[in-house]
Formats: structure tokens, sequence, C-alpha cells
């Protein structure tokens, strides 16, 4: 009889654990549907949105955007453009060298994950703009955003001196 019981326990246990695993993942599939999330679409909203003034002779100064992302699915921000400048805004992000100057690399889109977003800073994303014309404080330039699954954003960004602290409370 011993014999015949290790020869039933092993293929069932071999057959028990993906089984478990199974039914472990339907489980948490299934919170995730009870909760409305499952297959909800992203839902994209900018919460802050300043652009730094100009200084000196300067061509290109930088947009940053503040993105939340409260669907139940990430997206992606692929295009921006502006009546306010001469050239399209163009995605960038800053790095650095070894020898530490930095540097301003292109990118084709920005990621805004889902149940998150993307917050712009001088030391990441941002983006890189060519003003139209002056910018002084307090103007405000309009921007449209545009996503690869979300609708399209249109936002106004304030003119800021380069330093002004963006974590005020007031700031768009």
């Amino acid at each position: 009889m011993p014999v015949t019981s290790a020869r039933l326990r092993a293929p069932l246990a071999a057959a028990g654990i993906p089984v478990l695993a199974c039914g472990l993942a339907l489980a948490g599939l299934g919170a995730w549907t009870a909760s409305g999330r499952a297959g909800s679409p992203p839902h994209v909203a900018v919460t802050k949105a300043y652009v730094f003034q100009p200084f000196g002779s300067a061509q290109e100064t930088a947009a940053f955007f503040t993105l939340t992302n409260d669907g139940g699915s990430a997206d992606r921000l692929v295009e921006i453009t502006s009546s306010g400048t001469t050239a399209p805004p163009a995605l960038s992000e800053h790095r650095m060298t070894s020898s530490g100057a930095a540097y301003r690399r292109p990118v084709a889109s920005a990621d805004v994950p889902a149940g998150d977003g993307l917050t712009m800073t001088p030391h990441g994303i941002d983006v890189t703009v060519r003003p139209k014309g002056v910018w002084r404080p307090g103007d405000e330039i309009s921007f449209t955003l545009r996503f690869a699954y979300g609708k399209p954003l249109r936002v106004r960004a304030v003119v800021v001196r380069p330093g002004t602290r963006t974590d005020r409370p007031g700031l768009p």
C-alpha cells in the first residue's frame, strides 16, 4: 500500500502546483476586473504647466508639464505643438557626461504610466521650445499635447524665470 500512495502523490503534487498558480492568477485578475480597472482606457490630465523665460540671447528654452494618469492603461506622449513657437516643440531628455557637462538628447515619446504619471524637470524629460516673440514672466503660451491612445490636451503654460520655485500653490 505505501508504494501505491507514493506513486499517486508524485503526479498529484506535480499537477497541483501549476493548478494552484493558475488559480491565484485567476483570482488576481478577477479582483482587478471587479475593481473596474481592467481594460479601462488611459485618462491623462495636466496638473502643472510652465515654461522658462529665455535667458539673454538664447534661442531655445524649456517647457515642463506634470501629467497624471488615473486610467487603467498606460499612455505615451508622442507629440507637442504650439503656435507660440518658431519651430515645433521637441521632447528631450537631459543627460550628463562623465566630466559633468550636460547635454540634451531628443526622444520620440515619453511614457505616462497608469495610476501614476510623468513629472517633467530640468534634470530629466522636458520640452525644448524656440519662442516666437518675447516671452515675459506671467505670459501664457498655448500647447497641444498628443498621446498614443488618449485624446489631445490643450494647455496653457505660464512663463517663469529660470530658478523660480515651481512647487508653489497657484502655478498652473
